[in-house]
């Protein structure tokens, strides 16, 4: 990674967000089974720098690495799995990882013919859409755990993961939550999947419940600092019952997915409604502000958890396609860039990374005061953030479930 640095440290100042700078000046699946003794000895010292092919330093991925983020696709399909594009993506361009939602599912199997054969296989058998549509999901998962193998091993099981995520309907019943979280791991059999389970306020208990059992978990739908406390409390919760149980804590990984375009998709809207010049001012800033103070509470958090052979549950930043045109394609991820972080990206910000994002440093670290600062001026302009992450956690719940729906309705059509 020696090019890596190197390019990182000459690398010329990007185009600036409004707002911000530089802060530096400021079980059983044999393919993925790994030695326990192994993981531990090299989880804490394996980073996103060490896990990527040294062919990949000269690209943008791989400076973020360096500088302490991983990167993972937000996105999976039987095409991209069957076409080898996953598997390029890997091997060529630093992605490190896979995370899904209903959303992603929904399209991929809404389109194209790659899923043809096996609905048609399906349709054979007494069995309805949801778990027609599970079946194929399940199948997808495997098969990129599968084609991250290399990688899990690499990173001691920290990345190489693929998320795929409980039934979003289900998110206000802790006990439903929980049993499909159990199903869907035993099912997907990878050591290097993650169960993906909301961070509703029913969702936290099944969250530490689930770890305590062993279950890798990736806590989603995280909009305030406030909720991912809670988050952080869980998780610590869940790793020390999973010590209690007597299982191997170097084998239990989670992320906490903190969304952040939507924060500004809902403050900008809000500051425009305000109308004042400091208020349209300030558009842009809240969701980097946002992450960064979620990022400055898992500094505080976990800068002294020392349970041996338990890992930090790293933030991944989640939702970073910008949805206004007028910012840098590239900026939820140069603007969060640090040490112990994972960034999952759509592919369009992918590539807009890939040709000609500039990463400069670590944007992170030390980057707590200016953006509660910025919070400040939010509130005094007339940002009431409270209702905005009610708001924005009610919304991410109707959108995973009117995606699931379409797609159970569209299944069973294909079924029929």
């Amino acid at each position: 990674m020696a090019e890596a640095k190197k390019a990182l440290e000459q690398a010329p100042a990007a185009n600036k967000v409004p707002g911000w700078g530089n802060t530096a000046d400021n079980n059983d699946d044999t393919s993925v089974s790994a030695d326990a003794a192994s993981i531990t000895a090299s989880a804490s010292s394996v980073t996103p720098a060490q896990a990527i092919d040294s062919a990949d330093a000269d690209t943008a991925l791989a400076e973020l690495a360096a500088v302490g983020t991983a990167t993972w696709l937000d996105d999976l399909s039987r095409e991209r799995i069957v076409s080898g594009n996953l598997k390029e993506l890997i091997e060529t361009k630093s992605v490190l990882g896979v995370t899904t939602n209903p959303s992603i599912f929904s399209a991929a199997m809404s389109k194209g013919d790659s899923y043809d054969a096996d609905i048609a296989r399906l349709a054979t058998r007494d069995i309805s859409a949801d778990q027609a549509v599970y079946e194929l999901a399940i199948s997808d998962v495997q098969n990129a755990c599968d084609i991250l193998s290399s990688v899990y091993q690499r990173t001691g099981g920290a990345d190489g993961r693929v998320s795929i995520e409980v039934d979003p309907r289900i998110s206000a019943d802790t006990d439903k939550t929980l049993q499909q979280a159990r199903d869907l791991w035993k099912r997907v059999d990878r050591n290097n999947a993650m169960i993906k389970i909301p961070a509703t306020p029913e969702g936290l208990p099944a969250i530490t419940a689930a770890l305590a059992e062993g279950i890798s978990v990736n806590v989603t739908l995280i909009f305030s600092v406030e909720r991912y406390r809670e988050v952080i409390q869980a998780y610590k919760e869940g790793i020390a019952q999973a010590r209690e149980n007597g299982l191997d804590l170097s084998k239990i990984h989670s992320v906490a997915s903190f969304f952040v375009s939507r924060i500004d998709t809902e403050v900008d809207k809000r500051l425009e409604q305000i109308g004042t010049e400091e208020a349209r001012n300030l558009r842009g800033q809240a969701g980097i502000a946002n992450a960064r103070r979620a990022y400055a509470l898992f500094i505080e958090e976990f800068q002294n958890f020392d349970i041996p052979g338990a890992h930090k549950q790293r933030p991944l930043w989640a939702s970073t396609g910008v949805k206004n045109s007028d910012y840098p394609a590239d900026m939820y991820v140069t603007e969060l860039a640090g040490p112990d972080t994972v960034n999952t990206m759509p592919e369009a910000t992918l590539e807009a990374v890939l040709n000609g994002g500039t990463i400069n440093g670590d944007t992170l670290t030390g980057a707590g005061d200016k953006a509660e600062a910025i919070f400040r001026k939010l509130e005094s302009a007339g940002i009431d953030f409270a209702d905005v992450y009610a708001k924005l956690e009610l919304e991410g719940i109707d959108k995973f479930v009117n995606a699931w729906e379409e797609l159970l309705e569209s299944m069973s059509q294909r079924l029929r």
